[in-house]
């Protein structure tokens, strides 16, 4: 089974295993089509994060893909450029690529096929073209005069002609054709493990490095609204080793959650389980508004915890706080916390380390939101992006819950003969040495992306996630809720009405937060909304099926029967199996 928020990823990943693939195989292949298919919320420049586990080993692991900050991107330098924030598009915020080198990596210790077989259907699309989805083509009119004006390599490479493609046109990328091809060619070796461990010396030592570095001193455009060079190198690309770490693991409900660590935003989702697991079914039912009241309110506790805590730790400070975090003393004084009325404060808690206090920046000007799960607007043209997500697990247990991001098109200007961009990732690191996510070289951004793997007993049971940046685990504990403590199957629980707070810091530039913030789907019912008023809510009411783009596969371990759901919004979610 598999599912993504793109059908060509779901069909790719769906003939991987039909024709003999295993989970992992099938995963990559499906990541690397995904660049070529939603290349406005992914991009081989950019970063992924994946828990998985195979059949062999039961025991959840997290794939670290998540690139470091360059040497050269220190705070001294940004304050040096005349910038407060790490903008939120340009060279300058990106870090080391992790993406493409990390996917290879499993290939080769988890996988079974030949690298070329697997990068064949990415190449395909890439010649021939895929089909402009109606989100693509709206960033894309977005950023014309930007690409235009200031970036004109990703001119040329993504409105061929002059022209920004329609939705349903057929757009091609030859250049990552080209660069897919290359990887193949210089993969040379006599095992197949060989060939692809040649694949990944040529991306993080040869060709791709040395373009990437090249191009990224070119001073160009950023959101800052100022030119500015890149400070990544050649040699910042062999820094960047791919890692896999054990998963934090809290329970809910007799279900063993798992999630990447303190780099991420992941132990969030675990904070607010376990703040909920003290509550009643009543209270916390996500159809009603005390139950929508009360997921919120903790969602908001664990949000402050993460502002002020989060970080790229060394392994035994993060696995100290983790442990403070999830405690089951703390996760009941921090329930004890949620009141009847909505909190517009920002409240971390008391873990005996001391809390960070970021500044608080309220919006100042309008935001257009655009459809869910697609770079947000604004009215001044800047972009925001997103990110994409796939799950897949096979016929032997195998299991993957993946999610790629970054180095999206609208991030920064294209590398000549690549077809592709950086990523922007730096942007969720704060220019102040106190801060638990500051910038440093050699140290990871805090990371919004956050797959879940969820297991019962020991064994995987299913695999999840979504895009979203703040929103990921907020959509995850929805679902969470309404499948393990109401019963809901996951279609069901993917397709109910979704709500968020956006009383969080948010992780983009340029770092705001609305204080007692919340979006919900107009087919909540009216009652509910109006009540959530009552108790103080700043509610805005998005479209009918505007929130969310979660996806999950499932395996009954004791009967071996797979299941696979996806998201409905959009239309372009997808799930396959058999």
């Amino acid at each position: 089974m598999c599912a993504s928020t793109h059908w060509l990823a779901s069909a790719t990943a769906q003939s991987v295993l039909e024709r003999g693939g295993n989970a992992f195989d099938a995963a990559t292949a499906g990541a690397f089509v995904l660049h070529v298919a939603e290349p406005h919320l992914n991009g081989p420049g950019g970063d992924l994060v994946a828990v998985f586990a195979t059949a062999e080993d039961t025991s959840p692991l997290v794939l670290a893909g998540q690139g470091h900050a360059p040497r050269g991107a220190t705070i001294e330098h940004f304050r040096a450029e005349g910038l407060d924030h790490v903008p939120g598009s340009g060279a300058l915020a990106a870090a080391v690529p992790g993406a493409v080198d990390s996917w290879l990596w499993l290939l080769a210790e988890h996988g079974t096929w030949e690298l070329a077989d697997v990068l064949a259907y990415a190449i395909h699309y890439a010649e021939h073209g895929i089909p402009v989805v109606p989100q693509l083509a709206r960033v894309l009119a977005t950023v014309e005069d930007l690409f235009r004006t200031h970036w004109p390599t990703s001119y040329a490479l993504w409105m061929p002609g002059g022209q920004v493609p329609r939705p349903d046109a057929t757009l091609v990328n030859p250049d990552y054709a080209q660069t897919l091809r290359r990887l193949c060619t210089e993969g040379a070796g006599e095992t197949r493990t060989a060939r692809i461990e040649s694949a990944r010396r040529a991306w993080r030592t040869g060709f791709v490095a040395a373009a990437v570095a090249e191009f990224a001193t070119t001073p160009h455009r950023h959101s800052s609204g100022g030119d500015h060079a890149g400070v990544i190198t050649a040699a910042d690309f062999t820094d960047f080793v791919p890692s896999t770490e054990p998963a934090v693991t809290a329970e809910f409900r007799g279900i063993t959650v798992a999630k990447a660590g303190l780099w991420t935003q992941g132990p969030v989702l675990l904070q607010a389980l376990a703040m909920l697991d003290h509550f009643g079914d009543e209270r916390i039912d996500p159809s009603t508004a005390e139950g929508i009241h009360t997921i919120t309110e903790a969602l908001k506790l664990a949000m402050a915890d993460r502002e002020a805590f989060y970080g790229d730790r060394d392994p035994a400070d993060a696995e100290d706080v983790v442990r403070r975090l999830l405690s089951p003393e703390y996760s009941r004084e921090r329930a004890d916390l949620i009141g009847t009325v909505a909190s517009a404060e920002f409240r971390p808690g008391d873990i005996g380390v001391t809390p960070y206090m970021p500044p608080l920046v309220t919006e100042q000007h309008d935001v257009r939101v655009e459809g869910v799960g697609e770079p947000t607007v604004r009215h001044t043209g800047d972009t925001r992006g997103d990110t994409c997500h796939i799950d897949v697990v096979d016929r032997w247990g195998n299991i993957i819950s993946a999610t790629p991001s970054g180095g999206w098109l609208q991030s920064s200007p294209a590398v000549p003969g690549l077809g592709f961009a950086l990523g922007t990732r730096l942007q969720m690191t704060w220019l102040d040495p106190a801060a638990p996510s500051r910038l440093a070289p050699g140290r990871r951004p805090r990371t919004t992306l956050t797959p879940t793997l969820l297991l019962r007993d020991g064994r995987p049971v299913a695999a999840l996630g979504t895009p979203g940046g703040d929103k990921q685990d907020q959509w995850q504990l929805l679902y969470l809720v309404r499948t393990l403590a109401f019963g809901m199957d996951p279609q069901e629980a993917i397709d109910a009405p979704a709500f968020h707070t956006t009383a969080v810091v948010s992780s983009f530039w340029p770092r705001t937060w609305t204080p007692g913030g919340l979006v919900i789907e107009e087919r909540a019912d009216g009652a509910v909304i109006d009540e959530l008023r009552g108790r103080g809510h700043d509610v805005t009411v998005a479209g009918p099926w505007s929130q969310g783009r979660l996806s999950a596969v499932t395996r009954d371990p004791d009967s071996g029967v797979l299941r696979a759901a996806a998201n409905s919004r959009g239309a372009q979610g997808y799930a396959a199996g058999r």
